[in-house]
């Protein structure tokens, strides 16, 4: 199984659920909003993926005081989901960020 832990309303979370479906794969969207993620979680994949899932790019990550934004990201990514750059795709064995030309080459996938 395949899980994109992400956002339901995220248009790239979508594009890949389909897509995995399509392509025969068992997968499922965790909303990030309505199933929270644990600091474990977070602290694991900001191991395994860097800062790099912190999106900087974000509305939400533009409304929030500099002083905030100098905390600790995790603790960030915890409190606001909308800061994990999406998807996290786990596919039990991996992690992947976001849904690049890469990530979907090394799950096996044809556009």
């Amino acid at each position: 199984m395949i899980v994109l832990h992400g956002l339901k309303a995220c248009d790239t979370c979508r594009k890949a659920l389909k897509l995995l479906s399509l392509q025969g794969h068992d997968v499922r969207l965790r909303d990030l909003r309505d199933d929270p993620v644990t600091r474990a979680e977070v602290a694991d994949w900001h191991d395994a993926l860097g800062d790099t899932m912190l999106n900087t790019r974000s509305m939400t990550w533009r409304g929030l005081p500099e002083e905030v934004r100098a905390g600790d990201s995790v603790t960030l990514m915890v409190a606001h989901p909308a800061l994990i750059k999406r998807p996290v795709v786990d596919t039990d064995t991996t992690l992947h960020l976001g849904w690049t030309q890469a990530t979907r080459a090394a799950l096996g996938l044809t556009d």
